[in-house]
């Protein structure tokens, strides 16, 4: 079974101190699998392979458009969360998860990360945006001629490759020594550029001890300027789009989050329980006493595994 929580609306560093406290207890067995889903304030996050040079905006311009900036444990590069963002932070200990052709009992950092895109697959095309994988690059991308790697579990066990970054950097609030000649797509999606993949979520994890964190960020309703301030994962050569802008309209997010939920049941195979509070969560379903945020603990380095 897994617990689905929807958080609203909160700020990064309280969803990383949440994690935290959660990874602890499903190490130790008092909780069981626990889906976040939430929206952050504006964020740019670098994971452990990330280069400072793919945020392209100043200290100066973050501060004055209220975006934080945060170093994490996550695999994968730069990337941005905000409003009309769907945030999933999966907590599961991928010993209760046997691999789809049933040989291994736990499964492994990329098989996890394709199921995740498979969830993302699956819940786009409940809207009706059809979406594929991109080899060599993690994620769920649109495009106008998505292929036939849209829906199905046979992509499942594909390979994956660790994505190439670009030196190239532009926008607004350029640093010193950045080229404006240069032009990115960022803001524009399949439709505009039918020959190019749009990248519609983001997907960077963090293992330690078999139990997962971190997870994805799918563009529903996003304002996609703000991708302007990065190069997204440190590709230059595809564009950022949104929910929104491939079916040009609104959605509501609930409704995507009930999407998601049932598909990460059906990819995963177990009961979706949905969970009205973090206390009821972290606390009185499990007599488990939640903790300030100073006696969180930390992750165990020596076994830590990132992916993105």
């Amino acid at each position: 079974m897994i617990s689905v929580v929807q958080l609203g609306t909160i700020d990064y560093a309280t969803g990383l101190r949440l994690q935290q406290q959660l990874v602890a207890l499903r190490k130790e067995d008092k909780i069981g699998d626990a889906l976040l889903l939430l929206e952050h304030k504006p964020v740019i996050t670098l994971g452990r392979n990330a280069k400072a040079a793919n945020v392209i905006a100043s200290p100066e311009l973050l501060a004055q458009r209220g975006i934080e900036l945060f170093e994490c444990d996550r695999g994968g590069d730069v990337t941005f969360h905000g409003p009309g963002q769907i945030v999933g932070y999966p907590i599961f200990d991928l010993r209760a998860h046997a691999t789809p052709d049933g040989r291994r009992k736990t499964l492994g950092a990329v098989e996890f990360v394709r199921r995740l895109e498979e969830v993302l697959i699956r819940t786009c095309a409940d809207f009706g945006i059809p979406t594929k994988r991109v080899p060599g690059l993690t994620g769920v991308w649109a495009s106008s001629e998505a292929g036939t790697d849209h829906v199905g579990t046979a992509a499942l066990g594909c390979p994956v490759e660790r994505s190439s970054t670009a030196p190239a950097c532009v926008g607004p609030g350029l640093r010193p020594g950045q080229d404006e000649s240069k032009t990115r797509l960022t803001t524009t999606g399949a439709s505009d550029h039918p020959d190019t993949e749009s990248k519609l979520a983001a997907i960077g994890v963090h293992i330690s001890r078999f139990v997962t964190s971190h997870g994805f960020a799918l563009n529903v309703n996003t304002d996609l300027s703000y991708f302007n301030l990065i190069i997204p994962c440190g590709i230059t050569a595809k564009p950022v789009t949104s929910m929104q802008q491939e079916l040009s309209r609104g959605l509501d997010l609930n409704a995507v989050a009930e999407s998601i939920s049932r598909n990460f049941g059906t990819v995963f195979s177990s009961q979706m329980l949905w969970v009205d509070t973090l206390d009821a969560l972290l606390g009185h379903s499990v007599g488990v006493p939640m903790k300030p945020p100073t006696e969180l603990r930390q992750l165990h380095k020596e076994d830590d595994t990132t992916w993105a």
